[in-house]
């Protein structure tokens, strides 16, 4: 199940909307197959398992275990359920990391393989199963899309001289991890100061990969067509007053806009009172935070986490990189 765990992994930033999955064909503890689920609408991991057996060991198939990190569908959507190959291939035992939160699977896949005769067990590596898909469970099971914080601070605690002029924070290759970590969410989030002022690109230009949709809110329609987030590039949602009250609390309302926009998680990008109203109202799941080598002396100061605890701390040449989660997970 780890090895399922490590090949889901490979579809990062590719697999969304769909769950990152990772299957293993196993022959009498010999690894005889194995694949995951590169990219939305390809074939899932269990169809490129299946494939990738030699033409030498396909008689082995029918004695082998299939070891999949996510219930098989049993659904057609872009591709047919993969609950139907298992059948059809004969395969007499499957062992499965954790049950799939989509209503159209949810527990069906199972049903329809031990229907057929199948020996099959659930719950191996399960919470590690969850975590690996955190975005897709937390979408389906909660109703929002995963929420992701992030920015950068100076030494002492500013995110923004007073003036607001430009000044680099972090270093290149903390730019290049914060590049990278926007391949891996399906949006991107800034409000409306931070698009005026800063005018951001909100790309993943840096990094290979798929540039997230950016989401801009910006409730009385203040930022103008020539800046970079009105360019067309990428798709953008721009959240006005025509999609939120003001007289209600902000963030949920943007939370279920979100998941109406089908966007299964956002790295909110800025800036402070954005950030500091998901963090009050605990609407968030990671929040990662890079401290720069400088100080500012003053200026705007950084938000402030409540109720978290860290995960984990690194450094990229220099620069501090800490990851927290609310301190209830």
């Amino acid at each position: 199940m780890r090895r399922c765990i490590d090949l889901a992994l490979k579809g990062s930033g590719h697999a969304a909307p769909n769950p990152m999955v990772g299957a293993v064909l196993v022959h009498e503890g010999i690894i005889i197959g194995e694949g995951y689920h590169h990219y939305w609408g390809g074939p899932h991991a269990e169809v490129n398992c299946v494939n990738s057996v030699p033409p030498e060991l396909q008689e082995l198939i029918p004695r082998s275990t299939l070891y999949v990190s996510l219930e098989p569908c049993a659904h057609h959507g872009k591709t047919p359920p993969c609950a139907d190959l298992v059948v059809s291939q004969n395969i007499p035992e499957v062992v499965i990391g954790c049950v799939d939160a989509f209503s159209k699977v949810a527990g069906k896949g199972i049903e329809k393989l031990r229907n057929a005769g199948i020996n099959v067990t659930v719950g191996v590596l399960e919470a590690e199963c969850r975590h690996l898909n955190r975005r897709f469970f937390t979408f389906h099971e909660q109703q929002r899309p995963y929420v992701v914080l992030k920015w950068a601070q100076s030494a002492d605690g500013f995110i923004a001289p007073a003036n607001r002029e430009p000044v680099r924070i972090s270093n290149p290759f903390a730019d290049r991890l914060v590049h990278r970590w926007r391949t891996e969410e399906a949006g991107i989030m800034v409000g409306t100061q931070t698009a005026l002022l800063d005018n951001p690109r909100l790309t993943a230009r840096l990094w290979p990969g798929k540039s997230p949709v950016r989401i801009v809110l910006d409730l009385q329609d203040k930022v103008p067509g020539s800046h970079y987030v009105k360019d067309g590039s990428v798709r953008t949602l721009i959240l006005t007053s025509a999609e939120i009250d003001t007289a209600r609390p902000l963030v949920p309302q943007v939370l279920a806009q979100l998941h109406r926009e089908s966007v299964l998680s956002v790295i909110v990008e800025g800036g402070a009172v954005l950030l500091q109203q998901f963090i009050s109202g605990g609407h968030w799941d990671e929040a990662r935070i890079i401290t720069g080598q400088s100080a500012l002396g003053g200026g705007l100061s950084a938000p402030v986490l409540k109720n978290a605890r860290m995960l984990e701390s690194n450094h990229i040449a220099g620069d501090r990189i800490d990851i927290f989660v609310p301190a209830a997970h």
